[in-house]
Parts: structure tokens; sequence; C-alpha cells
């Protein structure tokens, strides 16, 4: 089944990510296409003419497809927008065709947000692999995430043995124990998303932000705390200072409406420079 993907669009560029930082077996990179399962099937996406093709192309799938490969975001507008910006429309250009992708399963999206605190994106996937191989299904080439009903019955010391700090494994058995409703978190406002979330401990501002940012699709989303977003504003706004969180925090009303997209943007463009 093709969907249809607005045009520019490069999906390798845009998938790049699943790439650069290793496969956590849930997302799989595979023979020039990503492979995920989703409702119990695994599915393979392709670049085709138009947008990409997607096999078993049932509703359900072609949704789920569509979130992880970014349908929710208007780029036009944000585009446009980054033409008046005399630093960011150089960066915009050089990346067309780049769509951010999203995680569009919400335990998934906070389990990887935790994996990723204080360590490398690599490092995070190998575990994340490990813990998708151990307490996941196995399918041809991609894992079914790990259910959050048996993450629930785990103990921490389950979770030592595949990477985890004792921290990161308290931090994510007690999310899954938690009757936080993650589908529900959808109906909220940003500020009552991130309230909700920084109630449930391990989940801090940084996995607020990143949630709505990369989950929810929320254009206003700044993850002003995170590391990689910093040195990238640093890097193309402050000529390589360092600049604190405060400081990158203050500067997301020169990118509004459009903060979300220009954290996506600015990350790819620093990953193209490296």
């Amino acid at each position: 089944m093709l969907l249809q993907v607005p045009d520019p669009y490069d999906f390798v560029l845009s998938t790049a990510r699943f790439r650069d930082y290793g496969s956590d077996l849930a997302t799989v990179w595979h023979d020039g296409g990503l492979h995920r399962v989703v409702a119990g099937r695994e599915v393979r996406i392709e670049p085709a003419p138009g947008g990409v093709r997607v096999e078993p192309g049932t509703p359900e799938v072609t949704a789920h497809v569509g979130r992880l490969l970014g349908l929710p975001f208007d780029l036009v507008p944000f585009r446009a927008r980054a033409e008046e910006d005399p630093v960011l429309a150089p960066l915009v250009a050089a990346l067309a065709g780049f769509r951010p992708t999203l995680s569009p399963d919400p335990f998934e999206a906070l389990v990887t947000a935790i994996t990723t605190q204080q360590i490398s994106l690599r490092a995070a996937a190998a575990i994340r692999a490990r813990f998708v191989e151990r307490l996941g299904e196995r399918h041809d080439v991609a894992w079914a995430f790990p259910e959050r009903e048996r993450v629930a019955r785990l103990r921490p010391r389950d979770l030592l043995v595949l990477g985890f700090s004792t921290r990161k494994a308290e931090y994510v058995i007690e999310l899954a124990r938690s009757d936080l409703d993650l589908d529900a978190l959808g109906a909220l406002p940003d500020d009552e998303v991130i309230a909700t979330l920084t109630r449930i401990r391990g989940l801090g501002r940084w996995t607020a932000d990143w949630f709505l940012a990369r989950h929810l699709a929320r254009p206003r989303a700044w993850p002003a705390g995170d590391l990689g977003v910093r040195k990238a504003v640093s890097a193309f706004y402050a000529d390589g200072r360092v600049l604190t969180t405060e400081e990158v925090r203050s500067m997301a009303e020169r990118f509004a409406p459009f903060e979300n997209l220009t954290a996506q943007f600015l990350l790819a463009a620093a990953r193209m420079a490296a």
C-alpha cells in the first residue's frame, strides 16, 4: 500500500537516526527499509514514488506508520518562517526532504527517554536492544516492544542484567506499574502534560519536553535542557559558546510557533555537520 508523504521527502535522510545511533530492535533498518511490529504483525516501510510503500497496509498500520514518519508535522509554514531567519534558512534549505520522525507508542517513547538520560544515544539503543530482545516478541527482522503489563511484573534486578542502572530500572518499572493513562495525555495542553508526567519518579522536565516533541508532535515543545539541542543552538546561534539551559529556553520565542520543528532541524543539521 502506498502511503503518501508531502513533497519534498527524502526517506533515507528522514530516517537517518535509526541507523546513526544503532538499532534497538523495535525499529530496524534492513535492506533499504524500516521494519516495525504493529498490532502483532511485522511491517516493512520502504521509499516509493510519492511517499512510502507499507506492507501490510491495513488502516491501523498506516496510521501508526504515518505518525512514525512525522506526518502530523506541517512543514510548509515552518519552512516559510525559517526563510525569515538568516541562520535557520540555509540549514533548512540544506535539509530539503527531511521530515522528523515520531515515536508512535507513548510507553515506548517514555522508556526510550528514560534509557537516554545522561548517556549517549548509541549506548541507550544498545541497552534497549537487550531489553527488547529479552522481553519483547520476536518476528522476522524486528521485535515487538515489550508490553507495559509484562514490564510491570518485573523487579529492578531483572533490568540490571540488561545494562540498566538501578535508578533507571526502578523508573521504568514504576512507570509501568503507575496508574498513568498514557493515551489520555494527548488530550491535555502542554503544561498539564508536563505536570502530569513529572509527578512520576524519574520523569523530569527533559523527559516531558521530549514526550511533547517526539510523541505528541506539539509545535511549541522546546527541549532546552537537552544537551544535543543546547550544543546545536550554541553552534549555530552563539558561535560555539556553550549556552546554558536557561539561555536556550529564553530563545524559544524567537522560533515560535515552531519551536519543536526548529529543534529537530537544528539537531539534524548538527548531525550532518559532525
